[in-house]
């Protein structure tokens, strides 16, 4: 039976974490309303199993959820993946990112398997470790660099970032 305390503590729980579950959710999906979508349906059922998480675990568990629901998506064949070059959240004031880099990163992680962008998005978006990247995609961290690194292979490689080639591989011109 549900006590009135974990409904309260889980939904302050999913009000603060909402923005960042969504950012996410649309670098995985590249549509803002599929997003929105993924992150409430990855909350409903995670709202069913609250009492049983441990306190500690409650944010990997989450994001564990939000890529195994965005990769059951993809199986099922019920989502059709459009990147697109907005992004739900505003760039800081001083930062000068232009939508033609965004579209270019678009275009290039959609090129990628889908366990290769949550790899790169949990690493080095969501700024994870490999040993929780590993935990979240349920893999060995050996896993985790091998997507990452085939991840990071094919983004040097691709057209779209052709431009930002000396930035990606690190070479001066």
């Amino acid at each position: 039976m549900k006590h009135e305390s974990d409904d309260a503590d889980f939904a302050d729980f999913a009000g603060a974490r909402w923005g960042r579950l969504l950012r996410i959710a649309f670098m995985l999906t590249g549509d803002f309303h599929e997003a929105e979508d993924l992150v409430q349906v990855t909350l409903i059922k995670v709202c069913d199993h609250w009492r049983r998480i441990p306190d500690g675990e409650v944010d990997l568990y989450v994001r564990r959820a939000l890529i195994n629901n965005y990769r059951s998506r993809l199986r099922k064949r019920r989502v059709v993946q459009f990147l697109t070059s907005l992004v739900p959240e505003r760039p800081d004031s001083g930062h000068t990112e232009t939508v033609e880099h965004r579209i270019a990163l678009a275009q290039a992680l959609n090129s990628l398997s889908s366990r290769q962008r949550a790899a790169v998005i949990l690493r080095y978006w969501d700024d994870m470790s490999e040993q929780q990247t590993a935990e979240i995609l349920g893999c060995s961290p050996n896993t985790v660099k091998v997507h990452t690194r085939r991840a990071l292979a094919a983004l040097r490689t691709h057209p779209a970032l052709a431009t930002y080639a000396p930035i990606l591989t690190g070479e001066t011109r």
